[in-house]
């Protein structure tokens, strides 16, 4: 056959495939559907369907645990099973709650609406009007994608409100003011930035049209998105507007005042305690203050010039704020100490800040805090927390001040851990830093253990080890060994970490990985063929990196949802907006290092390339699907036999719009792996 290798890195924009970016193109189609059916004969069939019906059973579980949150004296929650695959919004008392079988009030049946209306709705979420909370928007998305149609719902008539507020399909959302007005943050109507998110936030009045409602603010096209939000903690019920200049920069305004902060900042604010938390060292009122601290001080100080900060929290080396909330005019800092959870509580007063900790919390895995109430200015004191590890499934429990924590609920284990064990171990990557990893399998080391390796690194984004049923079931239950990697681009480690794996050091998260693949070598645990890699989205960048930077460190990848394009991913959907991430490849001094890390450039004919699966889905609408398609038809194209392509029709960003879809979608993906580093 003749081979075709372009586009390369010496022509990048000579690329015979452009054809695959449209998605709903005839030709397209057709190839994807000739694309599927080759891998779904080669990898799917009756073992395939079986470890889909498992894996559906376990996620559609009646005793799994139904997480709540508090509107008005009821617990709300959005439930899924086998007999409703798209879902219940629904909600039942708190004391109801606390029993086996709470009895739970439906409030919409997303599977009868679909029926009716004849639409592939899947849930994205809704907005109930403060203190009543006897209204809400709903969110209501087409097979997954992140544009939705909102409608207006009276909760007490369990129907749409007629006349009520209404919004085509869209990116963006609205908050409400009152009972009649919401603030509307859409890319409806042309409000569009270059990222494809809301270029402006307008007033939307009952009975107008959303196209009429004036213009409150506005950012340049070039920005990434603008949003808005009232405080209700504040009787002066403010409005905060927001420019996302970038992913990681931001102008902040209250009403029509332009907060004085560098953009590189986080800010919160509470009942009128405002918080500042900036990326990088910061010089203001004559002190110098670290990277990642969290900093306090009154706002109406603060907008009459002070500068006098608090310091809440200050960073260490490997020690971090990973997150913050307010409740009842207490402020929890999630902290990581060495990817340790860690929780302290603050109190403001006018004499200084008090300090605790939260008693009773597991000091290893993944612990999450969280307010009960949904509503931040209605919150009266009472926490939720999760706990789980690799081995152990996730519970609930209620933190009430002054009281040990309450465990209202246990998830029940999805496989069977006989035998499993959880350990930390540290690689040394190519510039000498130590890349933390878990491993949770069996003990003792064989030389020939079959590994599911997966990693991230990036958007600052921190990986944690939580319990996962897929891995468990299909993989650990079967004798196989999982691995974690916490590579540089995340945000285990703070900003320092993440700017480590960002732009022109994106290179490094693709060593570190590489690093951690190594490591277990080294130790005994396995060799490079049977090592199974697995990344998506931004993690999508990182297998298809390994394919053709470190092709003999693994044995088969699987590349989902996957950004690779690096030429053209600007130009595809949301793209523009993480150009603060990976760099601008319309700048030539910034295509030099993105090229280095596009793999669609860099994938060249004649290598011993380890085999691969891209999979993606028609309505992702975030990551273009064309980066899956392209990549596969090039490998194809250059000979590459063991170049593999799956996209299912619905999904989003995701696996699939509802549990039977993600089932299939997964089991189909590690079938490929299990076939191709040969345990079967």
């Amino acid at each position: 056959m003749s081979i075709d290798a372009r586009p390369t890195v010496d022509a990048p924009d000579d690329d015979p495939w452009l054809w695959l970016e449209d998605v709903e193109g005839e030709r397209a189609s057709a190839w994807v559907g000739q694309q599927n059916a080759r891998t779904l004969t080669a990898f799917g069939g009756p073992q395939v369907e079986a470890d889909a019906t498992t894996l559906a059973a376990i996620l559609d579980r009646s005793d799994k645990i139904p997480f709540p949150g508090r509107r008005a004296g009821w617990l709300y929650n959005f439930w899924t099973d086998a007999a409703h695959p798209r879902g219940l919004w629904r909600r039942t008392t708190a004391e109801s709650f606390r029993s086996d079988v709470p009895n739970w009030d439906v409030l919409i049946d997303l599977d009868a609406l679909a029926t009716a209306e004849g639409e592939d709705w899947i849930w994205g979420g809704a907005n109930t009007r403060p203190i009543k909370h006897d209204r809400a928007m709903i969110r209501l998305s087409r097979g997954g994608s992140d544009a939705v149609v909102l409608r207006e719902f009276d909760l007490e008539t369990r129907s749409f409100v007629r006349n009520g507020f209404v919004l085509p399909e869209a990116k963006g959302g609205v908050s409400w003011i009152d009972d009649d007005t919401l603030l509307l943050s859409s890319a409806f109507g042309g409000d569009v930035t270059t990222s494809g998110y809301a270029r402006t936030v307008r007033l939307w009045r009952r009975g107008t049209k959303p196209g009429d409602a004036p213009v409150l603010f506005e950012v340049p096209a070039k920005s990434m998105s603008a949003s808005g939000a009232v405080d209700r903690t504040d009787p002066e019920r403010p409005i905060w507007f927001y420019d996302a200049i970038g992913f990681f920069d931001f102008e902040v305004w209250r009403e029509k005042v332009r907060l004085d902060l560098p953009t590189g900042v986080q800010t919160d604010i509470d009942h009128g305690w405002f918080l500042v938390q900036p990326r990088n060292a910061w010089v203001v009122g004559g002190k110098v203050w670290p990277g990642d601290c969290l900093l306090g001080i009154r706002l109406d100080a603060f907008l009459a010039g002070s500068r006098d900060f608090t310091l809440l929290f200050e960073p260490a080396k490997r020690r971090i704020l990973n997150g913050h909330t307010w409740n009842a005019g207490r402020l929890i800092l999630s902290i990581l100490d060495n990817l340790v959870p860690v929780f302290e509580v603050l109190t403001p007063a006018a004499d200084g800040w008090t300090r605790t900790t939260l008693p009773g919390l597991p000091s290893i895995g993944v612990v999450d805090v969280w307010s009960l109430d949904v509503e931040r200015s209605e919150a009266n004191g009472e926490l939720l927390a999760s706990a789980q590890d690799p081995l152990t499934p996730s519970s609930l429990m209620l933190l009430e001040p002054g009281k040990a924590p309450t465990v209202l609920k246990r998830s029940p284990p999805a496989f069977s851990a006989e035998g499993l064990v959880v350990t930390r171990h540290e690689a040394i990557s190519v510039d000498g830093e130590r890349i933390p990893y878990v491993q949770t399998g069996p003990a003792g080391e064989t030389g020939n253990a079959p590994v599911h390796m997966t990693g991230y690194g990036g958007f600052g984004v921190t990986t944690r080890p939580y319990y996962n049923s897929s891995i468990g079931k299909l993989w650990l239950e079967r004798g196989g060994t999982s691995v974690t990697a916490n590579i540089r681009g995340g945000g285990e480690f703070g900003v320092p970490w993440h700017d480590a794996g960002r732009g022109v050091a994106k290179r490094l998260t693709h060593d570190d990985f590489a690093a951690v693949a190594a490591d277990l070598v080294r130790r005994g645990v396995t060799r490079p063929g049977r090592i199974a890699a697995e990344g998506g989205s931004n993690g999508g960048i990182l297998i298809a990196k390994m394919m053709t930077r470190y092709p003999g460190r693994f044995g088969a990848l699987l590349c989902t949802i996957p950004l690779i394009d690096m030429r053209r991913y600007s130009k595809l959907l949301a793209g523009a907006s993480w150009i603060a991430e990976y760099g601008d490849p319309d700048k030539p001094e910034e295509w030099a290092w993105l090229q280095t890390y596009s793999a669609y450039h860099q994938a060249v004919p004649g290598q011993a390339y380890p085999p691969i699966l891209f999979a993606t889905t028609r309505r992702d609408d975030r990551v273009h699907p064309g980066h899956a398609r392209k990549m596969a038809a090039k490998l194809q194209a250059m000979g590459y036999r063991d170049a593999w392509f799956y996209e299912p029709p619905t999904g989003g960003h995701g696996y699939g719009k509802d549990n039977r879809e993600r089932a299939h979608f997964i089991a189909l993906g590690y079938a490929f792996l299990r076939d191709r580093i040969g345990w079967m």
